[in-house]
């Protein structure tokens, strides 16, 4: 959305691209709202006890949690909440799609930004695969591309490691960047006249729909768009592939029913029909 708000500026000055929308995919939108949503989702799907969910609300929130996290000082009470949690959503549950089986050397690879995990928990272990859902296509494409003939045929050379992996430490990333609310950047996309579809993959607990969904409604509000598609399923083939709401034609909130948090992922026939909509401009199936 950054790139979307600076072609929007150079707009202003010249014309030089006909910028039209942009989507957004279990996007981190504004920290606390995004981030604290985890606690309902985990109580919601059964993930966390009645007891510990209120802790995870009150006492030591996610929120404060990453933040301590990251300026390396994790308080006794937080130390405490998340180590209940963590035990009773375990390790062998895939947080970014709580319905699928793990491939959890894969999982725990993903970023370290959004689920920081503490080092003891950070313990690798192959299981099997879920229906159709290769759950350990992770790990065979790291080692396809750490094959030397792969590599060879790609031009590919390694700088500074040893190995190739999906996130490395070679880049220093701003952590408490993710901090930083965007949700205006998505106003002032919408007031320049692009259209914004903030998509969510409804398995997801890393960045629930919760938030989403209702940091898109204040923004309408905010911004005094009424809503034009009131929210309602949508079809992919004959069966649900989400839900849906739109405000002023313009701004647009969806859920992918069984997605992760990389929707097409899990949900790859869901996942293009809703990007095909927005690519032509249709509203969703309401009907199959």
């Amino acid at each position: 959305m950054q790139l979307a708000k600076l072609i929007v500026q150079v707009n202003r000055k010249k014309k030089v691209f006909n910028l039209k929308g942009i989507a957004l995919g279990n996007p981190v939108l504004e920290y606390a709202t995004d981030f604290n949503s985890r606690a309902e989702f985990l109580w919601s799907h059964g993930l966390l006890s009645d007891t510990t969910y209120e802790m995870f609300s009150s006492v030591c929130n996610y929120s404060r949690y990453v933040s301590e996290y990251y300026r390396d000082a994790v308080s006794p009470s937080c130390l405490s909440v998340m180590t209940r949690v963590n035990a009773e959503t375990s390790k062998f549950v895939d947080k970014y799609d709580v319905t699928l089986d793990v491939c959890i050397s894969s999982v725990l690879s993903q970023s370290k930004i959004l689920n920081p995990q503490p080092q003891q928990q950070q313990q690798v272990m192959m299981m099997m695969r879920e229906k159709s859902v290769d759950v350990c296509v992770e790990d065979k494409i790291v080692m396809y591309l750490n094959r030397r003939d792969v590599q060879k045929a790609l031009h590919a050379r390694l700088v500074g490691v040893r190995t190739w992996e999906v996130c490395s430490n070679i880049l220093d990333y701003q952590v408490l960047n993710v901090e930083l609310p965007t949700i205006s950047i998505v106003g002032s996309l919408v007031k320049a006249g692009v259209s914004v579809l903030i998509y969510s993959g409804d398995q997801d607990s890393v960045i629930p729909l919760m938030g989403s969904r209702t940091l898109v409604h204040n923004l309408a509000r905010e911004l005094g768009l009424n809503t034009t598609v009131p929210y309602r399923v949508w079809f992919q083939g004959k069966q649900v592939g989400g839900w849906t709401q739109v405000y002023g034609n313009v701004l647009s909130f969806a859920t992918i029913r069984g997605a992760s948090h990389e929707a097409p992922f899990s949900q790859p026939q869901r996942s293009l029909m809703l990007f095909q909509s927005f690519l032509q401009g249709k509203p969703l199936p309401e009907i199959f």
